[in-house]
């Protein structure tokens, strides 16, 4: 099991910042090759210039990607399975922008289906160098109970 806290150690309200992460060329070059999208505002520096962006930005879902990465090694959640995904992007995400996650439980309930479960809705902001919101939204997450916590695993 990952390191991490059980639902039942987790509180309402409660906040986390992650570890940070420096995006690379060589983050922007993979996420490209994974998800297959060769558009040239991300790999065409001459054509990027002549953009509203003035150079290259990072695949707006690597931001995404990265902050769930950003969220499994700040180890808040204990062997946590994702449920959903909101997500809204603010501001481009640059070559050499240095990204944290700001993390806030919302709600949480024990699950309906799995009593050895809980539920657990985080509102997330993906935050660059300059303290800009550059994405942001809601996680849904299911989180094991503590094997104490009196509920059949």
């Amino acid at each position: 099991m990952l390191p991490g806290r059980y639902f039942d150690d987790l509180t309402l309200g409660q906040e986390t910042l992650t570890p940070r992460v420096t995006v690379t060329e060589g983050h922007v070059l993979s996420y490209a090759g994974v998800a297959g999208d060769f558009s040239p505002i991300h790999m065409d520096s001459v054509y990027a210039q002549t953009t509203e962006f003035g150079g290259r930005i990072a695949h707006g879902l690597m931001g995404l990607s990265l902050t769930d990465g950003l969220k499994v090694q700040s180890a808040t959640f204990k062997d946590g399975i994702a449920l959903s995904w909101s997500w809204s992007f603010k501001r481009p995400i640059r070559i050499g922008d240095t990204l944290q996650a700001r993390i806030r439980i919302k709600e949480m309930r024990p699950s309906n289906s799995k009593p050895g479960m809980g539920i657990v809705v985080m509102d997330i902001d993906l935050v660059n160098q300059n303290g800009e919101i550059v994405q942001k939204g809601e996680h849904g997450l299911m989180v094991p109970r503590r094997p104490d916590a009196g509920v059949p695993a």
